[in-house]
């Protein structure tokens, strides 16, 4: 079995050559450590992409947290409460939007930022009408959980989760979420 790693090449080849500075650029080892340079590269873009991914449920996961601690009495969570804490989350940019229409100069188009604020909305209300996935905050078991939530991903896959939608219809959903689970 061939070793990959990066570090464990360099300590191998270290003690079979002594410096790495010498080597030819096509010989074996140069070849090796290369792949392994190249392999460590690739792993860490792949790693990167899936956090990059990942940031936006363990935001609106932490969203919901917030407003359970928030809540005056969290005992009981109504579909108004759920309603309530969604639209919140949807509109979380609404105050900037305005911020940079009024700095735009008129005629101007808008800035990147703000088509990527309008176009953010756009998509969580389109998730909205046909199911807005979320944790199921209705359970006393899993308001529990998200209080005890330490903000990882992993951790969140003991909590059940439901698709919420615009009408009150409520569906179980499944970790991690896939299409209209």
């Amino acid at each position: 079995m061939p070793i990959k790693n990066l570090n464990k090449i360099t300590k191998k080849l270290s003690k079979k050559r002594g410096k790495l500075d010498a080597l030819h650029e096509d010989s074996r080892n140069a070849k090796l450590l290369r792949r392994a340079g190249a392999r460590e590269d690739r792993i860490a873009r792949v790693t990167t992409s899936a956090m990059i991914a990942r940031q936006s449920f363990l935001d609106r996961v932490g969203h919901f947290q917030e407003c359970l601690e928030d809540a005056s009495e969290p005992l009981m969570v109504s579909d108004d409460d759920i309603t309530q804490f969604i639209q919140k989350w949807i509109h979380r940019g609404d105050e900037e939007v305005k911020q940079l229409q009024g700095e735009r100069r008129k005629g101007r188009p808008p800035s990147k930022r703000e088509e990527n604020l309008q176009q953010r909305f756009t998509v969580e209300e389109k998730e909205y009408r046909s199911g807005f996935w979320m944790p199921d905050i209705t359970q006393d078991d899993v308001r529990l959980q998200l209080k005890l939530w330490n903000g990882e991903w992993s951790s969140l896959s003991s909590m059940k989760f439901i698709r919420f939608s615009e009408g009150g219809s409520k569906q179980g959903s499944a970790f991690p979420p896939k299409g209209l689970s």
